[in-house]
């Protein structure tokens, strides 16, 4: 049991050695033309379930694909990835323009079981000499994830190799719209991103590629006018492939110029030369005019509005007094002669020759026209009289 033991756990580690030598994938491609690795999602789904397909257990569990250069947080700068939705496959594509050597990191999550498997691979990308003639069209109705495909683009790259008239063409580049300034479509049926696709070949342009630099193409192209495609210049098999010649340009890499030599790298030491004269100092210069304008005047315009305004609080304090004083004596005055005339009044009244009104009497009686004394047993309180409102309030005899 021991050695059945040993042999089982020898079988294991083979088997995971091999596992992990073939997760490392190795491709050399040419400075220049477009790369394409598409990640299959069934490549990553027998990794997570090896025995899956023994068992008869098949899953179609959501992946999800993260790249990254090893040892670095993100990809090359000519390299992107692209995966629409965790049960599409992934795609790595992109042109290399230098040579060198770059190990791409390929992490896929399982969102199931939530299991990761790494890959390895390892893009080699070796010089190669730059096709002269070059040409790029926008396919208006597709999207980046349905050209990357190698089905897809051999579709197109026919339908190029027709219109420009040879065999020999490759292609250098397919770019996303939206990575050039395009707008993000309507999430509605026949709204699509668009792709921009640059192929290449040593052969000079067709007449029917020519037709884009005629002034009557870009005078049709300026006024939005539909453009009228000969018969013979029309190649487009599936529509979904046709292209839109307004956004059709042409490059011709031999009447470019070149670009200038690099600099070349010196020893870093200064060659033997004269003595150095550093600058002469500045002539001198009189900050007494920029004294009086930062300083003086400020100080002058502050000392005048303080004399103004202490000549305002202090100095017609006086004038403001005065006219109080005239004022209270005034208002006094006139309570003066309200009290001399209230006197008056009062003296007036007293020497009335007339008797008192009756009405003015103590307990004057308005029917009989008698005065009762308030000391009598008979009368009636008046909190008797608020007590009860109809009782009789008069005296009886």
């Amino acid at each position: 049991m021991a050695g059945c033991g040993s042999w089982v756990f020898f079988l294991t580690v083979c088997c995971a050695s091999l596992f992990e030598a073939s997760s490392d994938i190795k491709v050399t491609i040419p400075v220049g033309k477009f790369f394409t690795h598409e990640l299959f999602r069934e490549t990553f789904q027998n990794d997570f379930e090896p025995l899956g397909k023994v068992y008869g257990i098949l899953y179609n569990d959501p992946i999800i694909f993260k790249c990254n250069k090893q040892n670095f947080p993100d990809l090359p700068e000519w390299l992107r990835f692209t995966q629409r939705n965790p049960y599409d496959n992934g795609f790595l594509y992109g042109t290399p323009m230098s040579p060198g050597k770059s190990i791409i990191e390929i992490y896929a999550t399982n969102q199931r079981s939530y299991d990761t498997v790494r890959h390895l691979l390892i893009i080699k990308v070796v010089p190669e000499k730059i096709l002269p003639y070059q040409v790029e069209v926008f396919i208006k109705l597709r999207e980046i994830e349905k050209v990357l495909p190698s089905t897809v683009q051999d579709e197109i790259k026919q339908d190029l190799q027709k219109l420009w008239d040879t065999e020999i063409l490759e292609m250098i580049n397919i770019t996303n719209a939206l990575d050039r300034g395009g707008r993000v479509p309507l999430p509605l049926a026949g709204h699509f991103e668009g792709v921009y696709v640059k192929v290449g070949s040593e052969e000079y342009f067709s007449k029917c590629l020519l037709r884009v630099l005629t002034p009557e193409n870009k005078k049709q192209c300026k006024e939005e006018a539909k453009i009228k495609v000969p018969g013979e210049c029309h190649f487009c098999i599936n529509p979904s492939n046709c292209i839109t010649w307004c956004k059709t340009e042409l490059f011709d890499l031999t009447k470019m110029k070149p670009k200038p030599p690099a600099p070349t790298m010196g020893s870093g030491i200064l060659e033997a030369g004269e003595d150095f004269k550093p600058l002469e100092s500045p002539p001198n210069r009189d900050y007494f005019p920029d004294y009086i304008v930062t300083v003086i005047v400020p100080l002058i315009l502050a000392i005048i509005l303080f004399l103004l305004l202490a000549y305002v609080m202090f100095g017609r304090r006086e004038g403001i007094g005065k006219r109080n004083a005239r004022t209270n004596q005034i208002q006094l005055y006139h309570h003066y002669t309200i009290h001399e005339n209230t006197d008056e009044l009062r003296t007036m009244a007293g020497n009335r020759g007339a008797p008192p009104p009756l009405s003015t009497l103590p307990m004057f009686n308005s029917r009989t026209g008698d005065r009762a004394s308030p000391l009598q047993s008979d009368s009636i309180p008046l909190i008797m009289a608020q007590q009860d409102p109809y009782s009789d309030t008069l005296p009886r005899k």
